[in-house]
């Protein structure tokens, strides 16, 4: 690519080095001739080898001899528009590489997040539960599988998932725990305990709980991601624009025209470049004010899932409020006896027993990826009018003339553009003597809709406000080793109440934020129940919680510093 470009620069130099013809001798075509065959727009057998009369011309019209064909003037108004496409991708490049880089790094890291829960209270039950572990396992998945579908944009409902959780571990729970027996109760058993879950509250308020937490920290990191995916689509199709009739004879009359009358060095004047550019552009313009309101929301959010939307500690914590739900249905295990038998009869049990614990220690023992960050530009900057300013961008960078040298005004090359050039956007058109525009555009606009959605969604004016619900950070910019006690302090923001309760032991050392969490380390959990202790040793789960925690937020405002 680049050799090719290389030649057809050579070519046109050695095409202006040529002398002009004299007095009476016709110009030849033969720049024009190898430039149009070098661009792979023909063959330069089609290009006249001198100027002839034009009159077969719509757009290149000169009252002087010409080098173009109507057929020339065809293929040159389809390079025209394929070359603004070609700026405008180029121009839009990195910019969408951030986002589609950054919204696979995101959902990445939730789906290691999401799997490193689902081992949290995969090991609770494994280890301190073993009797139930295997039909919990299959419940276990089932709930973090539907949370991972939410999060990623499927249209279902956290307090369902959380609900439908609960409903269907409490036969397993009665089962083994309740009520034990030898072998399990039937499977119409089960569907009667699974359906009077919900009024007999054997969990008592545990599952209310973790509805309102799961609801407030997910819907925000579904947003983000949400956000980050309509980013691309907007400049996938601001990319690939349908051009109107008038502007693709514009931008033919400003790229190509000079050649017909063998000016292929000329370039366009700025303020005439500006008018074509601005008058083509004229429906992307409209999308910049909620461009720039959507990477403001985005910025704001980010800030806020840096402290009040703590998903980290909601996913993580999970396990611990399972336990008190299982501790709490324990401790009311008679009364709930009362309560199913009224309402489902006295167990009738299956000839067989489950299995017990077969749980895969080893299932996610792969690291997580570190994020690096590379300070160089702020998201403040990036806000500034992408969309509004994109017509300068291409004229200044790509397109125009510099000022000082004669230039192209789509009749001839002149010292200066003399006509008013219009500001950007469809009103100011009205007076723009290069391009007429015309209403809207209902591809634009459709994604104008999008933008001010999604700017509500982000904004949390489909959710409410947070207020305080017992969650909170812990220690940041270290290593942290978590320890569980059965020790709970409304200060230890362990979220859980009641025997069995949780308590974080933060230790912060100087290492700094380590290269990687290997989810094999060991993971001690100290319970009392029934004045037993049971040391439940949980191989495959991390110990570093805080460092999620930092890793995400690491990679949120990566995405942000980078734009």
């Amino acid at each position: 690519m680049e050799a090719r470009s290389l030649s057809v620069l050579l070519l046109l130099l050695a095409a202006a080095a040529t002398p002009a013809p004299r007095d009476g001798e016709p110009r030849s075509c033969e720049a024009v001739r190898k430039v149009f065959q070098l661009r792979q727009l023909g063959s330069f057998r089609g290009v006249p080898e001198f100027p002839r009369a034009g009159v077969d011309l719509q757009v290149c019209t000169s009252k002087n001899p010409t080098c173009c064909t109507k057929k020339m003037e065809e293929r040159y108004q389809t390079a025209a528009k394929q070359d603004i496409q070609q700026v405008l991708q180029t121009s839009s490049a990195t910019l969408k590489f951030l986002i589609s880089r950054n919204a696979a790094a995101f959902q990445e890291t939730f789906e290691m997040l999401i799997k490193l829960a689902e081992n949290y209270t995969s090991t609770l039950f494994c280890n301190a539960y073993r009797n139930m572990a295997a039909e919990a396992a299959t419940r276990v998945q089932e709930f973090f599988t539907d949370i991972a579908l939410y999060i990623f944009g499927t249209d279902i409902s956290t307090k369902e998932c959380v609900n439908r959780f609960f409903d269907n571990l409490f036969p397993v729970v009665y089962n083994h725990m309740i009520n034990p027996g030898l072998t399990d109760v039937t499977l119409e058993y089960a569907e009667c305990l699974q359906m009077v879950r919900r009024d007999i509250r054997p969990f008592g308020d545990i599952p209310e709980k973790v509805i309102r937490q799961m609801g407030r920290s997910l819907l925000p990191s579904r947003n983000f991601l949400q956000a980050l995916n309509l980013g691309i689509e907007v400049i996938n199709t601001t990319d690939h624009l349908h051009f109107s009739k008038d502007c693709s004879r514009a931008l033919l009359r400003m790229q190509y025209c000079p050649h017909c009358q063998g000016l292929i060095l000329s370039k366009p004047c700025m303020g005439y470049c500006l008018n074509v550019i601005r008058g083509c552009l004229a429906y992307v313009a409209e999308v910049d004010l909620h461009w720039q309101g959507y990477i403001q929301s985005l910025e704001e959010l980010s800030s806020a899932m840096h402290g009040t939307y703590d998903v980290e500690h909601v996913l993580l914590n999970f396990h611990s409020l399972v336990n008190d739900a299982l501790m709490q249905a324990r401790v009311n295990g008679p009364e709930l006896t009362e309560q199913v038998n009224k309402v489902c009869g006295p167990p009738v049990r299956k000839p067989t027993q489950s299995p017990h614990c077969s749980f895969d220690r080893n299932k996610y023992s792969q690291g997580l990826k570190m994020f690096s960050r590379d300070v160089e530009e702020t998201l403040a900057s990036r806000r500034k009018a992408f969309y509004g300013g994109l017509a300068d961008q291409l004229c200044g960078n790509e397109l125009a003339a510099a000022d000082d040298i004669p230039c192209w005004n789509g009749e001839d090359v002149v010292k200066s553009y003399t006509h008013h050039v219009v500001g950007s956007g469809i009103k100011a058109q009205a007076g723009n003597p290069e391009v007429r525009v015309k209403g809207t555009d209902p591809v634009i606009n459709q994604i104008i809709d999008k933008l001010k959605h999604i700017i509500q969604l982000l904004r949390g004016k489909s959710f409410p406000k947070y207020d305080n619900w017992d969650l909170r950070q812990t220690g940041s910019g270290g290593s942290v080793d978590e320890q569980i006690s059965g020790v709970c302090d409304d200060e230890d923001g362990c979220g859980g109440s009641g025997s069995g309760e949780v308590k974080r032991v933060l230790k912060i050392t100087d290492s700094g934020i380590p290269d990687k969490t290997n989810l094999s380390d060991i993971k001690q959990i100290h319970q009392t129940l029934n004045a037993n202790t049971l040391h439940t040793t949980g191989a495959g789960c991390t110990t570093k919680l805080d460092y999620m925690t930092l890793m995400l937020i690491s990679l949120v405002m990566l995405f942000l510093s980078l734009w």
